[in-house]
Formats: structure tokens, C-alpha cells, sequence
């Protein structure tokens, strides 16, 4: 992930410079402070009366992401205490996507935050954009810690899931059960996702959607609640989580501690950086900038470099340093920063440096490295490569994932003309091959969608083309699962009659309009292997002319047309999917409708113009 400004996301990325340099810089601050400023170490009694009191203490406020504040306390609390009366340290604890949120709308009180993964400072600045806000002012600095994507699962199920090589692949076609906290919420999910998309074949999107669907089917609300889903679980499974919060759940002393396992196709690893925000930002934007227009050298000259002690112990100190202002009169403007900048500079370098503190806690250090000694973990972490996150994919994928895991009502439409009787290629009956495709589309859909069914052809019911099978209602009754079930397995002994397809459009627009949910998708799912062969009901331009009249715009309720063989219509199914802007499909060999299934299902945010 870059290192960037996102005030000026077109400008070069040089994230953390600004921090670095004044970490580099000897002496700094002497007009404002009237004390001189080390980074690293601890605080030194013996120079306490040589100006290092302070007549006030500097305010920090840092929010940081759930998963990591608790750490980040107990470093302010040793930053703090080395820094006797200089500073004082808060750390909020938030989860990322409400901070990106703050953020978004411009209403963050903070000096700095700690997010669970860079890509929440880009995807406050989309949230920004979409609302016609200013890209909020937040500078990216250093990475504190890490942690790698993980696949958990129980201690008792771990040697049966790890009996085959734990890959994406496996999640990808669902051979590897998991469950995934959402993503909307959750770094390490939406790095998942980017994990899938890595390892999906380029030229079929089909499969990540599949994939991405039958994730959606349940979503815990938090992490928590998918460790707890685990034991409950048909099949051994796993969670698509981080080790550091493997390590966090462990180290609480769980009736069943959970195992971490490493994909060996490659992980990806949550970083954790100190994101400047409001006018901590603002000074290190210009800063950066002069830097860049000054063409100084990064690295401060010093007399005297005085090295940290060791890893793991170091506080960040603040403190008299035997250093002179010999040679930093061709410094940059950073060299002059404000005394939060200092200060939060000083932070920034505390926190990376406590590898002890951060391994205690389940987290790597900033390059991945450190040793976990917690029951559960790999102490030395992932072995195979690194995929890289990349924030533009991560923010597209998370947009996909947001539109297959909206809630629906659906009602499938579903044509039983006698020429579903007759066979496919493969030697299979339409009929059959439908019953495949729809029970396997079932399968994928959440308990919170919606989902009715109707059957069609001429004469169906009485002087109607339509007959109700099952009304509209939640998938998670089960009750009404079994229900859809039991007539997606008798459709074969409904076949009969020709296609009556205009009337049955327009009835079935009107039935999920009558019981319209705002808060959902609302649409007609049809299939059909025929054009419309009755000739006693309405033509196709009264049909699109009422479905025009009939929509005000505050209740859409699209057609998704999908039709399979060599006898479909697709001009007409075109007209009525443009008119109300849903979309039209076509298997060219029945085998297929399983694919254009999941087309039709995963496309509904590009339409009426999906390719």
C-alpha cells in the first residue's frame, strides 16, 4: 500500500516522510519549547533540570482501531511516563469504519488515528467524494505494526480443515467452508476478498461472484460472533480473520482456543499506520510538500546519534539530547515542526519500536517479523509470499460485495411450457437442468432474502397464465425454504401448455409492488425457454406501455429475463428489461443458465447497462 496524503492523492506518494524527517532531525523546537527533542530512549532524570520540564503537557489524542487500542494504551501510558510532564497520551478505541465515517463527514476530533489497514483513510476519502464533501485531510505515516490474514478455525476441526493445503482456491469453490465477518466492518475480510480476487481466474469474474454470494449467505456482525459460529458450524470451517485477533481471542482463556492456519497460496497483511488527521495534517502536507520543492536530503545532519535501547523497550522519550544546531540551517521546513508534530513524531517511533509490547499482543512488527508465543499461533508467522493490498481493488471489490449482499425480495417467475420437456445437449431435460440451476442459486441466497415463486404458461390457472406456488417471504424460515424446495422438485409434473409471457410480466411486477420494501432490492427474477404464444392475452407495446405508466420512480421493481435455448425472444426481453431497468440474459445452451444465474444476480448495480 502507498504512502500518501490523501488531500493530494495526485500528488507523488511519499507517505511517512514528514514524520521520518523529524525523527531524523537532532535539534528541534528550541524557540518554541525552549527544550531539545530526541526520538527514542527513555527519559533521563539526570537532564530533567537542564530544560526538559515542561511548562505544559502537550494533549495527544489518538483513536485507534478496536483490535490494537488496548496495546497502544500501555505504550502512551510508557511514552507518557518518559516524558515526565511533557505529554499526555489518550488512546479511543473505535472500530475503523466508524472513524472512517467521522472522518468522511469532517467531524474527527483527534490529532491522529490508528486504523486497522490504510485502505479506511481511502475509503473515508470514496465516502467524501460520494457525499460531496472535501477529501478529508489526513496524512498516512508510518506503519506501527501488522498482522496476516489467517483462515481460524477450532482447535478440534483444525487437523481435519488442514487435511487438504489451505488455499483461496479452496474458499473460491467453496470445497474450504468459511465464514466471513462483514467486510463493510472488518480490514481482514475486505483484504480477503482481495485474497479471492487474486486467486479468481481473470478472464471469468463468474467465479469470485459465486464465491462472494454464498459468503453473503450469513453474515456475523462482528468477528466475535464468527469465532462463535465455528462450533455451531454443519462442516469443519473456517473464519477469514487476522492472527492478531486469533491471538486476542485465545489469550482470554476460551472454553475451545481456535487455530490459526496460513493459506499456502499467499496471505495478506493488515497494516496498522499513524494516519495524521486535521491540522497535524494539514502541517505535514505542507511540509512534505517543501521538502519536495527544496530537494533536501531526508536524513537531518546530527553530531550524535544515540541508538534506542533494546527492541521492545523503547518509550519514545522526549528529553535534553547533547546535540547542536550545527548544519541545519539548509533544513526544510520540517525541520521547524509545531510541538504536537514533535511529539507525535515521537509516538510514532515509541509505538513501532515496542516490538515486545506489540508481540505480547498478537501483532508483527511493521515488516511483518516477531515472535508470537501464543497458544494457536505460528510462532514465526505466515512462510509464503505476501499478496499486496491495493486499495483501488479492495474499495471495487468492496462496492461488488456490497451489492450481492444486499437484502432482496425476489419473485421467481418460472416458465412451464411443455417445451421445457423437451432435451438439452447434454442429454437432459430444460426442466431438469433449470431444477439444478435454482436449487443451486437457493443454496447461495441469505436467510434475509426474500423469495416467492410462480409457475406460467397458458391456461395455468383458469383464464390466467400464472398460478402462486409460494408467497414472498424470508429464506430463513425454514419452514419456507423446505416449501421452495419441494416445488423446484415438482416442476417437472407442471409442465404443460404454451408461454404466456406479456400477462405474467405485468402481474408479477404488480404482486412485488403490492408488498414493496424500501429497505431492499425488489424484483422479478424470470425464466423462460420460449417468446410469448398467447394470443388472446395483451401484446408486448401495452405491456411496456402499462409497466411504464405503472412506475412513478418510487417503487422500481426491475425484470431480470433470462432466457435458455434456441427459442427465446431476446428482443422482447430487452424492451422489458430497459423499460424497467432491469436486465435480460441468455444461456445459449441450457447447460449455461447456472452461470447467466449468477450474472443476473451479481449485476444488479450496472444496470440497464450491464455488459
Amino acid at each position: 500500500m502507498g504512502r500518501h496524503s490523501v488531500t493530494a492523492p495526485t500528488k507523488t506518494s511519499r507517505r511517512g516522510l514528514y514524520l521520518s524527517v523529524i525523527a531524523a532531525v537532532v535539534v528541534v523546537g528550541v524557540v518554541a519549547s525552549g527544550v531539545y527533542l530526541w526520538i527514542g530512549g527513555h527519559f533521563d532524570p539526570d537532564q530533567a533540570a537542564a530544560g526538559s520540564e515542561c511548562e505544559s503537557a502537550e494533549q495527544l489524542h489518538i483513536v485507534a482501531d478496536t483490535t490494537i487500542a488496548s496495546v497502544l494504551t500501555v505504550i502512551a501510558s510508557d511514552f507518557d511516563a518518559a516524558n515526565e510532564g511533557c505529554v499526555t497520551t489518550e488512546i479511543t478505541a473505535q472500530e475503523s469504519a466508524d472513524t472512517s465515517a467521522v472522518l468522511a463527514s469532517g467531524g474527527l476530533d483527534a490529532d491522529a488515528w490508528v486504523p486497522q489497514s490504510a485502505v479506511w483513510v481511502d475509503r473515508a476519502a470514496a465516502t467524501a467524494a460520494s457525499l460531496g464533501r472535501a477529501t478529508p485531510n489526513a496524512y498516512v505515516g508510518d506503519t506501527l505494526a501488522a498482522s496476516p490474514v489467517v483462515f481460524a478455525t477450532t482447535a478440534s476441526d483444525a487437523a481435519e480443515v488442514a487435511a487438504e493445503p489451505l488455499t483461496w482456491t479452496r474458499v473460491l469453490d467453496g470445497t474450504l467452508p468459511a465464514i466471513l465477518p462483514d467486510p463493510e466492518a472488518s480490514a481482514a475480510s475486505l483484504s480477503s476478498l482481495v485474497g479471492l480476487g487474486a486467486h479468481a481466474p481473470a478472464e471469468d469474474p463468474r467465479p469470485l461472484a459465486a464465491a462472494m454470494i454464498a459468503l453473503s449467505k450469513s453474515i456475523p456482525a462482528s468477528t466475535s460472533a464468527a469465532f462463535g459460529a465455528l462450533s455451531s458450524a454443519e462442516t469443519p470451517s473456517v473464519v477469514l480473520t487476522s492472527e492478531a485477533q486469533v491471538a486476542e481471542y485465545n489469550s482470554d482463556g476460551p472454553t475451545e482456543t481456535l487455530t490459526a492456519g496460513y493459506p499456502t497460496d499467499g496471505t495478506l497483511m493488515l497494516d496498522y499506520p499513524l494516519v495524521l488527521v486535521g491540522d497535524a495534517a494539514d502541517e505535514a502536507v505542507a511540509a512534505d510538500e517543501a521538502q519536495q520543492a527544496t530537494e533536501a536530503p531526508a536524513d537531518a545532519p546530527a553530531t550524535e546519534t544515540p541508538a534506542p535501547e533494546a527492541a521492545g523497550d523503547a518509550s519514545g522519550a522526549v528529553r535534553t539530547a547533547s546535540y547542536t544546531t550545527e548544519g541545519t540551517d539548509d533544513l526544510p521546513a520540517t525541520a521547524e515542526p509545531s510541538a504536537r508534530a514533535r511529539m507525535l513524531a515521537a509516538f510514532e517511533q515509541a509505538a513501532a519500536s515496542a516490538t515486545e509490547r506489540l508481540n505480547a499482543a498478537g501483532f508483527r512488527t511493521a515488516d511483518g517479523v516477531g515472535e508470537i508465543d501464543t497458544l494457536g499461533i505460528a510462532p514465526e508467522g505466515p512462510a509464503a509470499q505476501v499478496v499486496p493490498v491495493d486499495s483501488a481493488t479492495a474499495l471495487t471489490l468492496l462496492r461488488t460485495w456490497g451489492v450481492l449482499s444486499l437484502r432482496a425480495r425476489y419473485l421467481a417467475v418460472v416458465d412451464v411450457s411443455g417445451s421445457m420437456e423437451e432435451p438439452a445437449a447434454n442429454g437432459l431435460r430444460r426442466i431438469d437442468i433449470f431444477q439444478q440451476a435454482a436449487m443451486n442459486a437457493v443454496s447461495k441466497f441469505s436467510g434475509e432474502v426474500d423469495l416467492g415463486v410462480w409457475a406460467f404458461s397458458t391456461m395455468r390457472n383458469g383464464d390466467l397464465d400464472y398460478e402462486e406456488l409460494a408467497p414472498i417471504a424470508p429464506l430463513g424460515d425454514a419452514a419456507h425454504t423446505q416449501q421452495i424446495a419441494g416445488i423446484i422438485q415438482s416442476l417437472p409434473s407442471r409442465l404443460g401448455g404454451a408461454t404466456g409471457l406479456y400477462d405474467t410480466v405485468l402481474a408479477s411486477v404488480n404482486r412485488v409492488r403490492e408488498g414493496y420494501d424500501p429497505e431492499k432490492v425488489n424484483a422479478v427474477l424470470l425464466i423462460t425457454d420460449g417468446k410469448n404464444e398467447d394470443e388472446n392475452g395483451i401484446d408486448l407495446d401495452t405491456l411496456l406501455a402499462e409497466l411504464q405508466k405503472a412506475d412513478d420512480g418510487t417503487k422500481p421493481v426491475p425484470v431480470i429475463m433470462i432466457g435458455f435455448g434456441p427459442d427465446t425472444d431476446l428482443a422482447a426481453m430487452q424492451k422489458i428489461a430497459e423499460v424497467t431497468k432491469g436486465g435480460a440474459y441468455s444461456a445459449s445452451k441450457p447447460e449455461d443458465l447456472g452461470i447467466v444465474l449468477v450474472d443476473a444476480i451479481s449485476q444488479r448495480s450496472c444496470r440497464p447497462n450491464c455488459g
